[in-house]
């Protein structure tokens, strides 16, 4: 992959995250939540649209270094088909003890530890089919990226639907129902853009690692196809913030955004499957201060 980025000093700062939080307050809707606790919800915001050459969308409105790789490690983890905390941890990350609990996990049906066969990795690296041979996503999209790159086709799902229904009669085997991961990768004039889909974001706090993991993927991906990055899109379905982040979003909010960071990739990695945190660099990157209080929905 070339050098994408523009130079620094001629990057301007994006305001999109911004604006999103800022729309929200001012227009969300107050709802119960699954979690226990009310949100101020927006149906179908705008998307956030980044081009990449202005560099990596990693927000500067407060300090996120302290977990950017592990956003990284959890996307490369899924691509992999992880679906436990072990394994998860074996890519870097580790915050996902919260929702698989001995307590959380049981009433799925689970063991303690595993996100369950609707999750994630299992979506993407294993999906079920009628042949009863597993279907591997990813593998499936490289391949079809290199053999017809013009097809409007290259689309991946992380939702397998008699996993993660609810009801009588019904038994959920995930312990968290993917909020993201819908996939779509259009090549045109030999740039590479990735579309994500996202079904519930929580905005102040999973937004922000949902950007760097999906901007860091679509620079894998047009490394391993020989494209050039070119945009991530960010959709969004169920765009909130619950009432206990309020006084944060408003701290964020109040701070001027600055330009986007440089991230860049190990080049030597040419196999999809191979990426990990560690093969990812950053620099350029000149946030404000951290805000470490914001209450996180379990």
């Amino acid at each position: 992959m070339k050098n994408i980025y523009k130079p620094y000093d001629e990057r301007h700062a994006d305001f999109q995250y911004q604006g999103l939080l800022q729309n929200i307050l001012e227009s969300g809707i107050r709802a119960k939540s699954q979690q226990g606790i009310d949100a101020l919800t927006v149906l179908g915001p705008e998307p956030l649209r980044f081009h990449l050459n202005n560099g990596f969308p990693m927000i500067t409105e407060r300090d996120v270094k302290s977990f950017w790789k592990q956003a990284v490690g959890e996307i490369c983890a899924f691509v992999n088909g992880a679906r436990t905390q072990a394994e998860l941890e074996k890519f870097g990350c580790k915050w996902w003890k919260s929702w698989v609990t001995k307590e959380k996990c049981e009433k799925r049906g689970l063991k303690e530890g595993d996100l369950g066969p609707g999750s994630y990795g299992a979506a993407f690296h294993d999906f079920p089919t009628i042949q009863g041979k597993s279907f591997n996503q990813f593998a499936h999209i490289i391949e079809q990226i290199k053999e017809l790159p013009h097809l409007r086709t290259h689309f991946i799902s992380p939702w397998i639907p008699q996993y993660t229904g609810r009801g009588k009669g019904k038994n959920q085997k995930v312990v968290v129902a993917p909020c993201h991961g819908w996939i779509h990768i259009r090549i045109i004039d030999n740039k590479l853009s990735l579309v994500m889909f996202q079904r519930s974001a929580d905005v102040p706090v999973g937004v922000p690692a949902n950007m760097i993991q999906y901007a860091a993927l679509t620079l894998m991906i047009a490394h391993v196809t020989g494209y050039e990055p070119h945009q991530f899109i960010h959709m969004m379905s169920d765009a909130h913030i619950y009432v206990d982040q309020i006084l944060q979003v408003k701290q964020i909010i109040s701070r001027n955004s600055k330009p986007f960071p440089t991230v860049n990739i190990d080049l030597t990695t040419d196999n999809l499957f191979d990426f990990r945190p560690e093969h990812f660099a950053l620099s350029d990157y000149n946030p404000h201060p951290a805000i470490k209080d914001i209450p996180v929905a379990v």
